[in-house]
C-alpha cells in the first residue's frame, strides 16, 4: 500500500537497462523499459521529475542531431592500461523521460548488442556492462542536489549495479542510501562470467564478493540476492518460476527472497496501441463503434491474398518463430486447423524448421495460408485488427503483451494457460459468460487445434455470447498507468525501506 513503509514521495527513481524502445530493442524488455518509465512520471506526485533511463549508446541509436554533447567523466576500468577509461554522458529528452547514453565507444559501437550477427556472445560481455553499470553509478553518485532513492535494473545486463553498490559504494552517502530493485524479463540469460573472466569486472574469486574457489559469478543470480527487490512481469510466472520446471536454474535463489520477490503484470501503452488512433489501419474503430473492424479485415485479406469475401476464420499470429512461443504446436495443428475451415496470417522469423514448415503450407495453399517473413510494424498491426483470432500457445511466456493488444483490438485471442497469459485471459470455455478468450492446458498441437475449434465455433453461433465476449475485452484495462505503475511506486517504496532499516 502507498506509505505502508513510512518513505515519502515523490521519489527519485533511475532505470539501468540494456534496451529501451524505440531506441536499442530485441524483445519485450525493451518495451516495459520505455512504457513504465513514462507511466510513471504521469503518476501525480509519485516521481520528483522524470525517470532517468540509462542505455548504452550502441551502432545505429538514433541521436536526435540537436543532442548536447553532453560531458566526460573518468570511470574506473580494470581492462584499461591506466585503470579508467573516459565515457561520455548524452543526456536526451525521450517522451516522457530522460534518456541517459553512456558512449563508451571501445564497448558499444559494434555491429550486434550482445554478440555478433549469426549468434553467439561477445567474449567481453561482463567488461562491457560492468563498464556501462559503473558509469552510470558515477554519474548518479556526483548529482549531489537530487540524491537517488531507487535504481531500477533490468535482467542480467544491469546486475553490475548491485554488485558496485555494496563494494565500492557501500559507504558512499548517496549510492550507499539507494535501493536496489531487479525485474527479471527473462530468467533463461544469466550472464555467467567464468572465473577468468572475473577481471573484466574488477572482480576476483575470494574477494569477500565472489565465493573463494568459486569458478565464476552468476550476474544474474547476485543481483536477486543483492536486490531489496526483486520482481517479475506476471503474478502467475513468478509462481512459475520458484519451481525447477520454469526456474532455469534460480528457483533456489528466488525462494530464498520470500515476499521480496513478487509479480507485477506488465501493462500496455493504450496511446501506442489504440484503433481508434492507429494510422496503420486501413479503418479505425473503438468499443463504441466496431465498424472499421470489418474494413480492417478485408484489407488484411487482400493484402494476403485471401478471399476478403469468405467468412472463415482467419488466425493470427506474431512473434519468433520458436518452440518457446508455440510456433512448432501451430505448425503441426495446421492441417486439421485448414481441414476445419481456417485460414493462417503468420509473421515471424527464427527457427528454420518451423519456417519450412509453415512456408511449405504457404506455398500449397496461398489462398488459405500467408507467412511474413519479416518484422513489419503496420503489417503486425493490420493482422492485430483484420483477424477474427490471435494465437498464443507459448510453452512458458513471463508476461507477454500481444494477447492484450488484440483484446484491445477486438480479436479475441487463442492462448496456452501459462504465466502472464493465465493472468490476462479469462477463459470462456472455463467461465461461460464471463471470458475475454480462450486457453488450453497441454502444449500439444491437439489442444491449440481443439481451442481453435471451440472459439470458431462460438463465432460461427454468433449472438450475445459472441458479441458479450469481445465487449468484455475490450473492457480489460491493462494500461500502466492504472494497473501497473502504481504497484511499482509501492515495491520502490518497500524497497527503500528494507534498505533504511524501517520495514
Amino acid at each position: 500500500m502507498p506509505g505502508r513503509y513510512h518513505v515519502s514521495l515523490p521519489l527519485r527513481v533511475v532505470f539501468i537497462a540494456a534496451e529501451c524502445e524505440p531506441w536499442a530493442k530485441t524483445g519485450g524488455l525493451g518495451d516495459v523499459v520505455d512504457a513504465l518509465a513514462r507511466a510513471l512520471g504521469e503518476l501525480p506526485a509519485a516521481t520528483d521529475g522524470p525517470v532517468d533511463v540509462f542505455l548504452p549508446l550502441y551502432r545505429g541509436v538514433p541521436v536526435p542531431a540537436e543532442t548536447d554533447p553532453g560531458f566526460v567523466l573518468r570511470v574506473p576500468d580494470p581492462e584499461s592500461l591506466d585503470g579508467a577509461t573516459d565515457v561520455r554522458i548524452r543526456d536526451v529528452q525521450a517522451n516522457g523521460y530522460r534518456l541517459r547514453l553512456v558512449d563508451a565507444p571501445e564497448a558499444f559501437d559494434r555491429d550486434g548488442f550482445y554478440g555478433p550477427p549469426g549468434g553467439g556472445d561477445f567474449p567481453d560481455n561482463a567488461h562491457r556492462f560492468g563498464l556501462f553499470c559503473r558509469a552510470a553509478l558515477e554519474v548518479l553518485r556526483r548529482e549531489t542536489d537530487r540524491p537517488v532513492d531507487v535504481i531500477h535494473i533490468h535482467d542480467w545486463h544491469s546486475c553490475p549495479t548491485a554488485l558496485y553498490r555494496e563494494r565500492p559504494f557501500g559507504d558512499d552517502e548517496i549510492l550507499g542510501r539507494a535501493a536496489i530493485v531487479l525485474t527479471l524479463h527473462n530468467l533463461a540469460y544469466h550472464g555467467w562470467t567464468p572465473a577468468e573472466d572475473l577481471a573484466q569486472l574488477g572482480l576476483a574469486a575470494g574477494d569477500g564478493i565472489v565465493p573463494r574457489g568459486a569458478d565464476g559469478l552468476d550476474l544474474l543470480a547476485s543481483g536477486i540476492e543483492l536486490a531489496e527487490m526483486v520482481n517479475t512481469v506476471s503474478p502467475g510466472y513468478a509462481r512459475e518460476s520458484l519451481t525447477p520446471e520454469f526456474g532455469f536454474g534460480l528457483d533456489k535463489a528466488l525462494r530464498a527472497k520470500g515476499d521480496r520477490y513478487v509479480g507485477i503484470l506488465n501493462g500496455l501503452d493504450t496511446i501506442v496501441w489504440n484503433p481508434a488512433t492507429d494510422h496503420d489501419l486501413a479503418a479505425t474503430y473503438g468499443p463504441d463503434d466496431l465498424s472499421g473492424k470489418t474494413a480492417c479485415r478485408a484489407d488484411l485479406l487482400t493484402r494476403l491474398g485471401f478471399d476478403p469475401t469468405d467468412d472463415s476464420a482467419v488466425l493470427g499470429m506474431i512473434g519468433r518463430l520458436d518452440p518457446q512461443k508455440g510456433f512448432d504446436l501451430l505448425a503441426d495443428a495446421a492441417p486439421r486447423l485448414l481441414k476445419g475451415g481456417a485460414r493462417l496470417a503468420v509473421q515471424g522469423s527464427g527457427d528454420p524448421q518451423i519456417a519450412a514448415a509453415l512456408r511449405k503450407l504457404a506455398a500449397e495453399q496461398p489462398d488459405r495460408v500467408a507467412l511474413i517473413e519479416r518484422f513489419d510494424r503496420a503489417m503486425a498491426r493490420r493482422i492485430y485488427a483484420g483477424a477474427d483470432f490471435f494465437l498464443m500457445p507459448s510453452r512458458f511466456e513471463p508476461c507477454g503483451t500481444g494477447q492484450m493488444i488484440s483484446l484491445r483490438y477486438a480479436t479475441p485471442p487463442i492462448v496456452r494457460r501459462t504465466g502472464g497469459l493465465a493472468d490476462s485471459v479469462v477463459d470462456e470455455i472455463r467461465h461461460p459468460g464471463e471470458g475475454t478468450g480462450f486457453a488450453f492446458g497441454a502444449a500439444t498441437p491437439a489442444a491449440l487445434a481443439e481451442a481453435c475449434e471451440a472459439a470458431m465455433a462460438m463465432r460461427t453461433a454468433g449472438g450475445p455470447a459472441w458479441t458479450g465476449l469481445v465487449a468484455r475485452g475490450l473492457a480489460v484495462d491493462f494500461d500502466w498507468r492504472t494497473g501497473s505503475a502504481p504497484r511499482y511506486v509501492e515495491m520502490y517504496e518497500r524497497a527503500i525501506a528494507l534498505r533504511r532499516g524501517r520495514a
